[in-house]
């Protein structure tokens, strides 16, 4: 079967996708790590679906980055259990504890079923989840910005 993004095959420009909730969670594992050459590979489509309780990772990164991306210089913010599952769509803004922290970029499927690397598109320098003051508790919420062409 075709992949509707790769192929074109929607009949609208940029996103199809024009609103939704926010997907919500809570950091329950910080992390004390990066590297400069981690070749994360971003799987081509932009949106996942996220259900209530799972757990996945999330990575930042300051390189210019999307869907069939390869990402290398990265910092390790945490784990995080899903509160409130959805839809997650490549350029939700990101934050933590209701402060933004980037742009949802993409997603590696390194360590898929386990979980997602999600990776976020962040300011440089990239700090990591201990660096940042991540802690267990804290909360997480992908956040759909309407593209200007839907408004």
């Amino acid at each position: 079967m075709p992949d509707p993004y790769a192929n074109q095959l929607f009949s609208t420009s940029g996103t199809p996708c024009v609103e939704k909730t926010p997907v919500t969670g809570v950091i329950n594992c910080t992390l004390h790590a990066r590297s400069e050459r981690r070749g994360l590979e971003l799987a081509a489509f932009p949106s996942r679906a996220l259900l209530k309780n799972e757990i996945h990772e999330l990575i930042l990164t300051a390189e210019e980055c999307g869907p069939g991306k390869t990402v290398n210089q990265i910092a390790y913010l945490g784990f995080f259990e899903i509160q409130q599952g959805g839809i997650l769509w490549v350029g939700d803004r990101v934050t933590l504890n209701g402060e933004t922290i980037g742009v949802l970029a993409g997603y590696d499927l390194t360590h898929f079923p386990n979980h997602f690397n999600i990776v976020i598109k962040a300011p440089a320098p990239l700090k990591t989840g201990l660096e940042s003051g991540v802690h267990p508790g804290d909360t997480v919420a992908f956040i759909f910005e309407k593209p200007e062409s839907q408004s």
